[in-house]
């Protein structure tokens, strides 16, 4: 399990990088999100982060969800036999066993967000993930602090 620390980038410019970085790598997608508000508000940016290109993906209201290469719910379904999870705006990680890659992101610059992080990597490492912690750096990338 992989938990990226936000201080100065959106959720969504970090989230739309990583899921086009796990397709470069031939991976399907689910983003999982804390709710049909934060998963609706992505969905939209999605189609439209850049004038140039946009990310394919889908919800289960677009139908066809085993075909989607990145899949977005605020569910703990897994349609497109994805790869790797996302993780983000507080969803509760459902089994990460069939994943080759748990990703949680998480907003540094909310308490709430922060305790839940914690939570979340003592209860992944309590379940035998190895766990890895990414921090934002003055550059916009991430540095692995642990």
């Amino acid at each position: 399990m992989l938990f990226y620390h936000l201080q100065r980038r959106t959720l969504e410019s970090v989230v739309t990088d990583l899921a086009e970085k796990s397709l470069e790598r031939g991976w399907k997608v689910v983003i999982q999100c804390g709710g049909p508000e934060r998963r609706d508000a992505l969905d939209g940016y999605l189609w439209t982060y850049r004038e140039d290109s946009f990310l394919p993906h889908g919800t289960a209201a677009d139908g066809q969800e085993a075909d989607q290469p990145v899949y977005l719910t605020d569910g703990p379904e897994n349609p497109n036999q994805a790869n790797v999870r996302f993780l983000v705006d507080r969803a509760l990680p459902p089994d990460l066993s069939p994943y080759e890659r748990g990703v949680y992101i998480f907003d540094g610059n909310d308490e709430q967000s922060l305790a839940d992080a914690r939570l979340r990597w003592k209860e992944s490492k309590a379940a035998g993930h190895t766990v890895t912690y990414w921090q934002e750096n003055d550059r916009g990338g991430f540095s692995k602090k642990a």
